[in-house]
């Protein structure tokens, strides 16, 4: 068993200042010049299961690079672990968010296996740590490992962007579950205080963040969004311009691969409205219930398509339900009549180079008219503030982080409960209807995300935290967006 370490290069904290100006400019550099001097000497290991594939290993790349640049001896790690491994940690997540995944229990044995592969994990890492080095660590594929990181000497937090406020036997036994190791921990992180379990005393609220010059976000003309489109074969024409991009250290990019796509018949034109819903292949996300929602309303969208957007799922290492719940989007997509399917695609994007990936989602959510996240459980959704940065009009389900973003009727429309399909067909109608109202929804949803959720604002509670990690913590406090 063995970890990987996946490099990172640093990008200074000054690129924020003409975005956030001067007055917020200097609280980040204040915080950075506190953790400086509280982490001298000492490195911080950031440990998590994948490198590439959803939205932690997205956010991690350019916090962690901020963090070299600030001047911090950040690395990050990823765990290794078998089939079996992966299978019980996705059913731990399904269970973190009320939903039974695959049904399996979270016994004895599935506790025996967890423990093994991370001890495996740990006595390779024990070799890499000093004495008050700080781990932290993210997500249940890694909780196990906070005792016996412990026992190096490290100061040790775990991190969780998973959860529901709405609880039930599901999220009671996946607490249980990674309980005896997480009470260990010196502090517990949290993206909203409704996730936390009574019994959990030491935490700290910090909503995820998006990075504004990510390659994912950066800006991106329209002639360059076209030809991205048309390159991957998503949209039907031929490209104006080289299909290219800018990768996160500078240097040039090109879409080299195509995506997998499941459709009937040719793929729309660039001025036929583009309806997108981009995540996981995860049941959790409800692309079968965004499919029929849009097929119920489809008379009424006019000439309007559907793109349900997720990754090759032979590229996301710790997502074993990837190639399964495609399957079922595939059959749900052919039991639609020929003239709705002929309207809605399924894509699957290239996974091999990162940056030629997000590029991809970033022409995407630019070029759609509509972006929606209909999940039925999230703990935060990063995808709802990427198209809110790039003033999308979005639709999202009422759970989870997802109204911690989006304010009904000012920066996007809200479901509820979200397998209403009636009222997602209703929001859909009223945004491909009344682009003004479209329009003013993307604005305002832009100016959100630059108050509440870059990662400026991350990077100072973070620097803010590690500064009192010396002292314990006692209280849970926020700086979620009101």
């Amino acid at each position: 068993m063995h970890l990987s370490e996946v490099q990172i290069h640093p990008t200074p904290l000054e690129r924020f200042e003409p975005l956030i100006g001067p007055e917020r400019a200097a609280k980040l550099y204040a915080a950075a010049e506190l953790a400086r001097r509280v982490l001298a000497g000492r490195v911080v290991f950031i440990v998590n299961s994948t490198a590439m594939g959803g939205g932690v290993a997205e956010m991690l790349q350019p916090l962690l690079a901020y963090s070299r640049g600030a001047g911090i001896d950040v690395r990050w790690l990823v765990i290794q672990g078998n089939e079996e491994f992966f299978r019980i940690t996705k059913r731990v997540h399904n269970h973190f968010h009320g939903d039974a995944g695959d049904g399996g229990p979270l016994g004895a044995s599935e506790r025996a296996t967890y423990e093994a592969v991370l001890r495996d994990n740990a006595l390779e890492f024990a070799a890499l740590l000093s004495p008050r080095d700080v781990v932290l660590l993210h997500d249940p594929q890694t909780a196990g490992l906070i005792p016996l990181l412990r026992r190096s000497g490290a100061v040790v937090v775990w991190r969780s962007h998973v959860g529901t406020e709405l609880w039930n036997d599901y999220v009671r036994s996946a607490w249980s579950f990674i309980r005896p190791y997480i009470e260990e921990a010196e502090a517990v992180i949290l993206t909203r205080s409704a996730y936390a379990p009574d019994w959990l005393r030491r935490y700290v609220v910090i909503p995820p963040s998006i990075d504004p010059f990510s390659v994912k976000n950066a800006p991106m003309d329209e002639r360059t969004v076209r030809s991205i489109l048309y390159r991957v074969g998503i949209l039907r024409g031929r490209p104006e311009v080289p299909a290219v991009f800018s990768h996160r250290d500078g240097t040039p990019g090109r879409i080299d691969h195509c995506a997998d796509l499941l459709r009937a018949g040719p793929p729309p034109s660039a001025d036929v409205p583009l309806i997108v819903q981009v995540s996981r292949w995860d049941r959790l996300k409800d692309m079968v219930g965004v499919m029929h929602g849009f097929a119920r309303r489809a008379a009424a969208l006019g000439n309007a398509h559907l793109a349900l957007v997720g990754p090759n799922v032979s590229g996301v290492s710790d997502d074993p339900e990837g190639a399964l719940v495609l399957d079922e989007c595939t059959a749900a997509w052919r039991a639609l009549p020929h003239a709705i399917r002929q309207r809605i695609q399924l894509v699957c994007l290239p996974m091999l180079d990162r940056d030629e990936n997000a590029a991809i989602v970033n022409a995407l959510q630019r070029h759609a008219a509509v972006v929606v996240q209909k999940s039925l459980a999230e703990g935060f959704g990063l995808t709802v503030a990427e198209a809110m940065w790039k003033s999308r009009p979005v639709i999202g389900s009422a759970v989870g982080g997802i109204e911690e973003q989006l304010v009904e009727g000012e920066s996007g429309l809200l479901i509820a409960p979200p397998t209403d399909l009636d009222g997602f067909g209703a929001a859909l109608e009223r945004l491909i209807s009344d682009r003004a109202f479209a329009e003013r929804l993307g604005q305002n949803a832009h100016q959100r995300v630059l108050e509440f959720f870059l990662g400026s604002r991350h990077l100072i509670q973070y620097g803010e935290l590690f500064a009192r990690l010396e002292h314990p913590l006692v209280a849970p406090e926020s700086a979620a967006a009101p």
